[in-house]
């Protein structure tokens, strides 16, 4: 698969799982950048903000590039994304924001979209697994809905594997993990500005 793959799918359905998009030493070397400054995940944005673990159990890690080389490489990576998709889409998406997110075993995320109802800034999501052998009986698929709560979708969370949609086309949720689940979750965002302030990620 390559970009031009993933813009066909987004075109057709607005979502893609694009599968082996790292290869398994990329994976190992992007997972080695996630280290233990993590915080429990909150849910809303700026003055929202809130820790509610009956939805969200995550906890996060927001990527830097001063995390390593690798992680700097996988920012170029979804930069390559952003100028393919507003070439084809005319989206207008103005910078990419993303983290390291760590399901611990029973950790989950219930179903939500990621545009906020304030502020549609995110609009296209991504999701990158960084696990190693996962198997049925690991849990922790993600589930991708369409706005009439049909399912479309369950995602296993196997390494190398990224998720593509459209951040306010498709609810979706994170089933309960058995065992340690890691991923980087990331948004492209248009220049969004609320109340003559921009809108800057949390």
């Amino acid at each position: 698969m390559n970009i031009a793959n993933l813009l066909e799918q987004i075109a057709e359905k607005g979502w893609c799982v694009w599968d082996d998009f790292l290869t398994p030493e990329a994976v190992q070397q992007l997972k080695a950048c996630f280290g233990e400054n993590t915080q429990q995940a909150r849910i809303g944005r700026n003055e929202n903000l809130l820790s509610e673990t009956t939805i969200r159990s995550d906890k996060i890690s927001w990527l830097e590039p001063i995390m390593g080389e690798p992680v700097q490489h996988y920012l170029m990576q979804m930069e390559s994304i952003q100028r393919a998709v507003n070439r084809e889409f005319f989206l207008g998406l103005f910078e990419y924001e993303a983290h390291f997110a760590c399901y611990e075993k029973g950790a989950f995320y219930k179903k939500h979209l990621d545009a906020f109802k304030e502020n549609a800034s995110r609009r296209l999501t991504t999701v990158l697994y960084l696990n190693d052998e996962w198997t049925e009986q690991d849990g922790g698929e993600l589930k991708i809905y369409d706005l009439d709560d049909n399912e479309l979708a369950t995602v296993a969370p196997k390494g190398g594997r990224l998720v593509v949609f459209l951040s306010e086309q498709f609810p979706h949720e994170v089933l309960p993990t058995n065992k340690e689940r890691i991923s980087i979750a990331g948004w492209f965002r248009v220049n969004g500005v609320r109340d003559n302030f921009l809108d800057i990620a949390s």
